[in-house]
């Protein structure tokens, strides 16, 4: 029996988690992937069953932490964005040699057009590049039921699943069909075998035959998988391979249905059987896929470069998010090369022309409505004295330079700070300091935030105390993960400690309040710290002013 919910595509993978018997989700907030944690947080069957849901310190935590549940013969589910999964590459290339006893399914929620993040990463190269199975839902319906499938083939084969979603996927909603009744956990076991999982030379050669062996079978799994579907079509002119959500872009495009044959594709590797049939059967294909030309690539390989059309040849954009516009306009734009059916690809042309001109319409009439706001740090933020005061004693120093980090705080190189040079990764702010220490560079200051530092930022400030490196470190603490919406962060409350256990010597260490007020002090003390030829800590703290909005308001009631 099912009922219907309307979820999110996040929810409706957490849900689908839930119920095929998860034992523990283990993540580091990151957009767009932090609401499939949240919603197994608040969900009464967590706390019944004991699921494990608390934030991890980073990503790399979370995988390994996941492979010490799946040793266990646990089902675990580790989420994160697509720049998350560089932090855990090591472990998550290394837990294909390993496999998997209990079920692990790796999602991974990439951002084309960067809504929130530093670049557009394709997070199925890193399935094929370390030979474990990719499963890449292309509606929130198969995205709930993908997550009992995955478990199910994950300890069938003996490895870990990558599950791929993007931006649209993760925050639009559908209704979605559930179960009435969660799948039990499975039990504790003892199966798993220490020679798989010690990865010394010997067991990782053999281990390594073993799982490119298994490559034959997965092919074999995503030909016959039921979400590798070929659709017949009448008219051979044109294929269409659809991946993902690009699958409800081409599907918007043909309400009815679609007159030429289409290859969804939500299960890797490339069912290269199923991609023979379609370029046989059609004169050309357009391949519709979100992201890197990842398909496209390897269909280029196998085909006349000419008769597939896609991302590389410019029939779609090869950077930023697709659209049901943009999916129409490249059928239209491959109808006119094809010489066939001018009238129908006329009407394509005509349709997207009229909606785009309709779009610039709306966009004209709303931008005399509403003026553009850039983004900016809430005011009340504590992180905006921290700057106030930074900016005010960095006017007395000649080529001052303030490398950040991420966090909300990296609003912080807008106006009207304009406080910051630099932000790379979690963590870099402090690394980066360092090398342009040794490179010579003074005065050289890293800020970073609390839940940034727990993440990747020790190590940087380890290498620093070391050397006793000639910086300034600010870790704007505002006691949560502010900018993913108010998690909680892994060191709240023992950052001082973090830093004498590191080494920093304790008259080089401070904690101060960022409040106007406060200024004289906060200002003095940052001026003596980078007039100090050493390794430095300022940690200004002052609660995030919208967790403490909701911290009031439910004591309030």
């Amino acid at each position: 029996m099912s009922h219907k919910k309307l979820l999110l595509g996040d929810e409706a993978i957490a849900q689908g988690a839930l119920d095929a018997g998860l034992s523990g989700v283990y993540a580091y907030p990151g957009t767009p992937s932090t609401e499939i944690t949240e919603y197994i947080q608040a969900k009464p069957i967590t706390s019944e069953r004991g699921i494990h849901s608390r934030w991890c310190t980073n990503e790399k935590t979370a995988m390994e932490a996941a492979l010490g549940m799946s040793f266990m013969g646990k089902r675990a589910l580790v989420c994160m964005k697509h720049v998350g999964l560089n932090v855990c590459a090591d472990p998550f290339v290394n837990s294909g040699m390993t496999g998997v006893n209990g079920g692990v399914i790796v999602l991974v929620a990439d951002d084309p057009s960067m809504h929130s993040s530093q670049d557009e990463q394709d997070s199925r190269f890193y399935g094929k590049f370390a030979l474990i199975p990719t499963f890449e839902p292309s509606n929130q319906q198969e995205a709930y039921d993908m997550m009992a499938r995955a478990f199910d083939y994950s300890e069938q084969q003996k490895l870990p699943v990558l599950m791929r979603v993007t931006t649209r996927m993760a925050h639009s909603r559908a209704v979605v069909n559930v179960a009435d009744e969660a799948r039990e956990q499975n039990p504790l076991n003892y199966n798993a075998e220490a020679s798989n999982w010690v990865l010394l030379p010997a067991n990782a050669r053999r281990r390594n035959d073993v799982v490119t062996a298994q490559q034959i079978q997965l092919e074999a799994d995503a030909a016959s998988s039921p979400y590798n579907i070929y659709k017949e079509g009448t008219d051979h002119s044109l294929g269409i391979l659809a991946s993902g959500i690009g699958m409800n872009y081409v599907m918007e495009c043909f309400p009815e249905s679609s007159p030429y044959p289409i290859l969804k594709i939500s299960q890797y590797p490339l069912p290269k059987q199923l991609v023979r049939r379609l370029i046989n059967e059609c004169q050309r294909v357009l391949i519709v896929e979100e992201g890197q030309p990842f398909i496209e690539d390897m269909m280029r390989g196998v085909a006349e470069s000419t008769n597939i059309l896609g991302k590389l040849d410019g029939t779609l954009p090869r950077t930023g998010e697709l659209t049901p516009d943009i999916v129409k306009q490249a059928l239209a734009d491959a109808k006119a090369e094809s010489g066939k059916q001018k009238a129908e690809c006329s009407m394509l042309k005509a349709e997207s022309r009229k909606q785009k001109a309709e779009d610039e319409e709306l966009l004209a009439e709303l931008s005399q409505v509403v003026v553009a706001r850039p983004p900016a740090l809430c005011q009340g933020c504590g992180h905006r004295d921290v700057y106030t005061a930074l900016n005010e004693v960095l006017k007395e120093f000649d080529h001052p330079r303030v490398f950040g980090d991420i966090g909300c705080y990296t609003l912080g190189f807008l106006p009207p700070y304009r406080a910051i040079h630099s932000c790379v990764d979690m963590g870099a702010s402090i690394t980066m300091a360092k090398g342009a220490a040794d490179a010579g560079q003074w005065p050289a200051v890293a800020i970073i935030g609390d839940s940034t530092f727990t993440h990747s930022g020790m190590t940087g400030l380890l290498d620093a105390i070391n050397e006793n490196a000639n910086i300034t470190v600010i870790i704007s603490d505002n006691l949560t993960t502010g900018m993913t919406g108010g998690q909680d962060s892994a060191g709240t409350n023992k950052f001082e400690a973090i830093c004498r256990g590191l080494g920093l010597p304790e008259e080089h260490l401070h904690v101060v309040v960022p409040l106007p007020k406060n200024m004289p002090e906060i200002t003095r003390i940052i001026r003596e710290e980078i007039n100090y030829r050493g390794t430095s800590v300022i940690i200004p703290r002052r609660e995030c002013i919208q967790t403490l909005q909701r911290h009031l308001k439910q004591k309030r009631k």
